[in-house]
C-alpha cells in the first residue's frame, strides 16, 4: 500500500471522540488528498501532508522542543514525508529521531494525537500536519541537528510561555492520553 493510501486510512480512522474542529480538519485533509493525488509531497503547491511528533519524557514530565532554524519558533519535531516512509506514523518517528538525536523513540499507541493545519510561505500554501507523540526512553539525551538552532526540555507547564497555541494543544492532548493510559 502506498503512503498516500496509508494516510487516507489513518485519516478515515482518526477522531474517535474528536471535537468539532478536529473533525473539520480530518474532513479537509481527506478532501485535499482526494483533489490532489500528489498531496503527500512538498511539490504539491496547494499544500501537503506533513508528519510530526512531540517527544515526551513522561517520567520527568517534560517535552523536547526544537528551536526551528527557519521559523525561529519552539516546535515539536517534524517535517515532510519522504518516499521511503511507509506510513505517516513512520514519517513522524523518522523526523523525531533525526531532529532530536534521541535513539529508541517509540510512538504512543493509538495513532495521531492532533491534526494541525497552518499556512507556510510560498511556493506552497499549507502544511496539513498529522501530529503524534513519541516516548523517549529513560535517561534520553538529545543531540541537535542541522535543522535546529537549539533543543531544550520543557516542563509541561512551561510550554505555553515559549510555544504557540498549536504546540500547547499538542502537549495538552498528549498529557490527557498519557494520564488515561495510567
Amino acid at each position: 500500500m502506498s503512503l498516500y493510501d496509508e494516510a487516507v486510512l489513518v485519516l478515515k480512522g482518526y477522531g474517535t471522540g474528536a471535537d468539532a474542529a478536529q473533525e473539520e480538519l480530518r474532513l479537509a485533509y481527506l478532501d485535499h488528498l482526494a483533489r490532489h493525488p500528489d498531496g503527500m509531497w512538498k511539490a504539491c503547491g496547494a499544500g501537503h501532508l506533513t508528519a510530526s511528533a512531540l517527544v515526551v519524557d513522561p517520567e520527568r514530565g517534560k517535552v523536547l522542543l526544537t528551536l526551528h532554524r527557519k521559523l525561529r519558533m519552539w516546535l515539536q519535531m517534524g517535517g515532510h514525508c519522504e518516499p521511503g516512509d511507509a506510513t505517516p506514523a513512520a514519517a513522524a518517528l523518522r523526523e523525531a529521531s533525526e531532529e532530536s538525536g534521541v535513539p529508541g523513540l517509540t510512538l504512543l499507541d493509538g495513532g495521531p494525537v492532533v491534526l494541525d493545519r497552518h499556512p507556510i510561505p510560498a511556493p506552497c500554501h499549507w502544511h496539513l500536519d498529522v501530529q503524534y507523540a513519541a516516548l523517549a526512553p529513560s535517561g534520553a539525551t538529545e543531540q541537535i541537528s542541522d535543522e535546529s538552532l537549539d533543543l531544550r526540555w520543557f516542563g509541561y507547564d512551561e510550554v505555553a510561555a515559549v510555544a504557540d497555541a498549536s504546540v500547547v494543544r499538542l502537549v495538552e492532548r498528549t498529557r490527557a492520553l498519557l494520564d488515561g493510559a495510567r
